[in-house]
């Protein structure tokens, strides 16, 4: 691990930590904290999928829907209006809604084979974003002065690597240059998300066998074609599931750094007690 000790951690003069477990823990929470501290930067995975990696898709698939409207197409035609995303650290709608949600077109669903490949360019944009990561530590204390980071990822972040590997090439790289913490979460957390979830149903990126297999079921349970799917259906019927499959896989990456809870996470109210919390688990 990047720090060894809870002595080595308190006297870092520049600490790099990241942290993962599902959306809805308190990863972006703790990372505000920090941030409000005035001494740590927060780089957001997903901010950087939707800004740099996947920008250019997600307007480009709002032009296309302005292009059905001839009002709008005539002025996109002559470069009269401009389409883009506003993305922030709280607003990360515009890249869930370009991935979107497979079935019943009428019910605003995708076609299987479409909603697949989106899925694929959100699995190389989440990559290539955690791969920014060793460049936006440097570049947070080069540019601008700040001595500590922290890496906020999507809860996707299980899906593609291989933490059981000790070789795993993106394992080994993350963890090189920041303490990974795992956000971890306990049966009641569980129930509450899917109970969120359900609610309020929202895209998710899977790892593809996973999504095979789990479309496949859906399919067959219910005896239904794809243009039938029902598409806020469907992803109640997987979100569950997901968070079934994606545990194991927290838990594999859990020895390449240490673990909290995520009570102890919504306890925090500054950097000091970040600071304490992260020495006692050392």
């Amino acid at each position: 691990m990047l720090y060894t000790s809870a002595a080595d951690w308190r006297s870092a003069p520049r600490k790099s930590v990241l942290v993962y477990g599902m959306s809805g823990l308190g990863k972006t929470f703790l990372s505000n904290v920090l941030r409000d501290s005035g001494s740590w930067f927060h780089y957001s995975i997903d901010y950087r999928i939707g800004t740099r990696y996947m920008g250019e898709y997600i307007a480009d698939n709002a032009k296309l829907e302005a292009m059905k409207v001839p009002f709008l197409r005539d002025l996109l035609m002559s470069d009269s209006i401009y389409i883009g995303s506003n993305i922030t650290f709280e607003n990360l709608s515009p890249v869930a809604t370009y991935l979107g949600k497979p079935g019943d077109p009428a019910k605003g669903g995708l076609p299987m084979a479409e909603y697949a490949r989106r899925q694929d360019q959100f699995r190389q944009a989440e990559i290539s974003a955690l791969h920014d990561t060793a460049h936006f530590a440097d570049r947070a204390e080069a540019l601008y002065g700040y001595p500590n980071f922290i890496c906020d990822t999507g809860g996707s972040i299980c899906e593609w690597v291989d933490a059981t590997d000790d070789a795993d090439p993106l394992m080994q790289e993350l963890s090189r240059h920041c303490l990974m913490i795992w956000i971890k979460g306990d049966e009641a957390h569980t129930q509450e998300l899917i109970r969120r979830f359900d609610r309020a149903p929202k895209p998710m990126a899977y790892q593809p066998a996973f999504l095979t297999k789990v479309w496949q079921e859906y399919l067959q349970e219910n005896k239904c074609v794809e243009a039938d799917v029902d598409p806020d259906d469907f992803i109640r019927f997987t979100y569950a599931k997901a968070l079934a499959h994606r545990q194991p896989r927290y838990e594999a990456m859990a020895r390449w750094g240490i673990t909290v809870t995520a009570d102890q996470v919504r306890d925090l109210a500054s950097q000091e007690d970040f600071v304490d919390l992260i020495a006692g688990c050392l």
